[in-house]
């Protein structure tokens, strides 16, 4: 396992990081099969564990919470908020209101008296920054977070909170957890340059690209991945955008195989490869899953193989624009583009 630096905090992370989003009713992971998958990878060297309050409605935390019993020590333990947890209209967002709340829930769930990286999970487009900023600046300062970072902001905004934490004299974001693929390299445009002039760390989600970059889907076969099965306009081959990441994915298998690689470490490798990239999130539903994403722990991409990857999907390019979750509100939403 490769460590690097978590932006210019100091702490040391696997560049592979455990993603929980997976245990519970998601991923239909026991407790059982999560603790397993993450004594495996705590073995294996990985110290950074990413959850998050929506995942599975707490479901993960807790779960994430018994795995970790007795070896909080070696976890630099991540989750996250923002997301609505349940219909009441104020469990959401970025409010002071809620983010307290949330933390404290958080907290009970992972049972431990502080996470070392609070993120928010989503830009709340209603809440000033400088709510949320001092807001988290707080709860660092009572000892219940380490550091807090941000998730899929568009690179305008993490420049806005830069700003705003520093003109206001509180703590800022130290991370950005963008998704980033060979299939989707939009934020080599304007996030990773953004996080890279102010020294984040990036925790990259999705690298494999909700399944299309594990090996498991390829031309002529039949598309049965779990995901594949609540999230069918993804994997629609009618879609023209899926079958351009196909078509990609065809190319991108025999770049892999003459390299000697699985396509599992020939997307993992690409992404670590980034200086601006910390680390990548594997997300592994079952120990199987683990063991095939921890052979790319040491993948190192040669110029040539990377090079390759640039001729099948451009540097800064998005082959599915329409899976972005870092849009602008005014692009999704006529009315906030329309007097």
């Amino acid at each position: 396992m490769q460590y690097r630096s978590l932006g210019r905090t100091g702490v040391q992370v696997s560049t592979l990081v455990l993603g929980a989003m997976n245990f519970g009713r998601i991923g239909n992971t026991t407790q059982e099969e999560a603790t397993a998958i993450v004594g495996a990878a705590l073995d294996a060297g990985i110290n950074l564990i990413d959850t998050a309050d929506a995942y599975s409605g707490g479901q993960s935390e807790e779960m994430v919470g018994k795995a970790i019993a007795g070896r909080r020590d070696d976890v630099v333990l991540a989750t996250k908020a923002t997301l609505p947890m349940g219909d009441e209209r104020n469990h959401r967002g970025g409010s002071r209101r809620w983010l307290v709340t949330a933390l404290d829930d958080s907290l009970r769930r992972l049972g431990v008296d502080h996470v070392d990286l609070y993120q928010m999970h989503r830009w709340d487009p209603t809440t000033s920054d400088e709510e949320t900023l001092s807001a988290l600046t707080d709860l660092q300062r009572a000892g219940k977070i380490r550091y807090f970072g941000s998730s899929t902001f568009p690179a305008y905004r993490i420049v806005q909170a830069q700003w705003t934490a520093r003109e206001r004299h509180l703590s800022r974001y130290v991370t950005e957890q963008p998704s980033y693929s060979i299939l989707q390299r939009g934020i080599e445009t304007h996030v990773l340059p953004a996080t890279q002039e102010y020294g984040m760390g990036v925790l990259a989600w999705s690298p494999l690209a909700s399944g299309w970059l594990s090996g498991a889907i390829r031309a002529g076969q039949e598309i049965t991945t779990n995901r594949s099965g609540f999230m069918r306009q993804r994997y629609d081959i009618s879609v023209p955008a899926n079958r351009a990441k196909l078509e990609a994915v065809e190319r991108l298998a025999t770049v892999a195989d003459e390299a000697g690689l699985s396509m599992i470490q020939l997307a993992l490798g690409f992404v670590t490869a980034h200086p601006g990239v910390t680390s990548a999130i594997i997300g592994p539903r079952t120990a199987d899953h683990l063991r095939s994403q921890l052979a790319a722990a040491d993948t190192v991409l040669p110029t040539d193989v990377l090079d390759a990857i640039d001729a099948i999907v451009a540097p800064g390019v998005d082959l599915a624009p329409d899976e972005k979750h870092d849009t602008p509100p005014a692009l999704l939403d006529p009315v906030l583009r329309r007097r």
